[in-house]
């Protein structure tokens, strides 16, 4: 994903305003950035990626999701009529899916 990509589809929150949030707020936990635009707060398609982008701000990872803007629009559509994310971006809870590459 490039840095004005799109995370939060619902209230097209880019993934260069979560991280400049991340930055400039330093959430102490992942929930808080949904004040960042109300991103995370609509479908919650995008909420494990949120939380992804905060664990990887928290250990001083880069953050940098592995995944096109047209895959994760796509996955998210799947998503909306099954509920279900699909097995490419499944995790176990402590862990959101798409792992970010260092």
């Amino acid at each position: 994903m490039n840095p004005d990509d799109e995370v939060c589809l619902c209230f097209r929150v880019s993934l260069r305003k979560v991280r400049t949030f991340l930055q400039t707020q330093n959430p102490p936990v992942a929930s808080l950035i949904s004040e960042c635009l109300g991103a995370g707060t609509g479908c919650g398609w995008c909420v494990p990626f949120l939380k992804c982008l905060h664990t990887c701000h928290i250990e001083g990872k880069p953050i940098d999701l592995r995944v096109s803007p047209e895959q994760y629009a796509h996955e998210r559509l799947g998503f909306h009529a099954t509920k279900k994310r699909p097995e490419s971006t499944e995790a176990p809870p402590e862990q959101s899916p798409p792992t970010p590459q260092p």
